[in-house]
């Protein structure tokens, strides 16, 4: 029965011309997913708790069960595929997975590569772990100096040109986290979640969090250009509002230890049902 509604509901879709080229909607993506019986997506392994690997080699995490959620409701199952941030878009271009839910950040260049369907899922900020040896209280005390990050992270360029930091770039968190144990930089700079679950996980005690979190931005989902507004791109925007609506987000971070975020407090206020009991 679920296959039947996704089938008609691809079928109304593929009426309605794409915003963008007018061209009828072909709907190869969500025919793709229903013929294989799976839905193969991008997800972090290095990004803990949003998708990283448990003991046993698995990818586990926030993302995961959000993108469990998404196989759920197509009546498929869900094959996971590890991304990192240079690569991510890619993927999905080249069809090598069907959605991307990685912690990516909702920029206008990068809708003009993927479909990125709203309303965004997340929001963070870009913050700093620094040795406190070196006292920082500014980003300013940054200039000069260098500082690991992660490669295709949207934030780095202004570190270097704005705080005059020598950027020190690396295929992923782990990587650039032990740089910076091993003093090959005086600074870790990275999404403000993520930090904060390290730090509060503990075995970072001569380091801190000393610079105002700034550059607050959203995180989105994205599938194939070509399938934003087709089916694909129009169930996983649905199923993001009523994430938003019933408070699943919410639940899926308190699940997995996150700070409660005052973005995902607001959506849920402005989406909630009023008629709810």
């Amino acid at each position: 029965m679920k296959k039947m509604l996704i089938a008609a509901l691809a079928s109304s879709v593929a009426v309605a011309p794409l915003a963008a080229s007018a061209e009828v909607c072909k709907n190869e993506g969500l025919k793709k997913i229903l013929n294989a019986g799976k839905i193969v997506v991008g997800v972090k392994a290095d990004y803990k708790p949003w998708g990283y690997r448990d003991t046993d080699g698995k990818i586990i995490g926030l993302e995961i069960d959000m993108a469990q959620k998404v196989a759920d409701t197509l009546g498929v199952t869900l094959e996971t595929v590890p991304v990192i941030a240079s690569n991510r878009m890619q993927f999905l271009q080249q069809g090598q997975t069907d959605l991307m839910i990685a912690t990516m950040t909702d920029t206008a260049d990068r809708r003009e590569m993927v479909g990125i369907k709203g309303p965004n899922y997340y929001a963070s900020g870009t913050a700093a772990l620094v040795p406190k040896a070196l006292k920082m209280t500014k980003w300013e005390d940054l200039k000069g100096k260098p500082v690991c990050g992660v490669q295709g992270s949207f934030y780095l360029q202004k570190i270097e040109q704005v705080y005059g930091a020598t950027i020190v770039a690396f295929g992923n968190a782990a990587e650039a986290k032990q740089a910076l144990r091993d003093k090959k930089c005086a600074a870790f700079v990275y999404d403000d979640t993520t930090i904060g679950a390290d730090y509060a996980a503990g075995g970072w005690d001569d380091f801190e969090m000393p610079l105002p979190t700034e550059d607050f931005a959203p995180w989105g989902l994205a599938v194939n250009k070509a399938e934003e507004n087709c089916a694909l791109g129009e169930i996983v925007s649905g199923l993001q509002y009523s994430w938003h609506r019933d408070g699943t987000l919410i639940e899926l971070e308190r699940k997995w230890g996150v700070q409660p975020s005052p973005f995902l407090a607001d959506m849920h206020q402005r989406l909630a049902d009023p008629l709810a009991q």
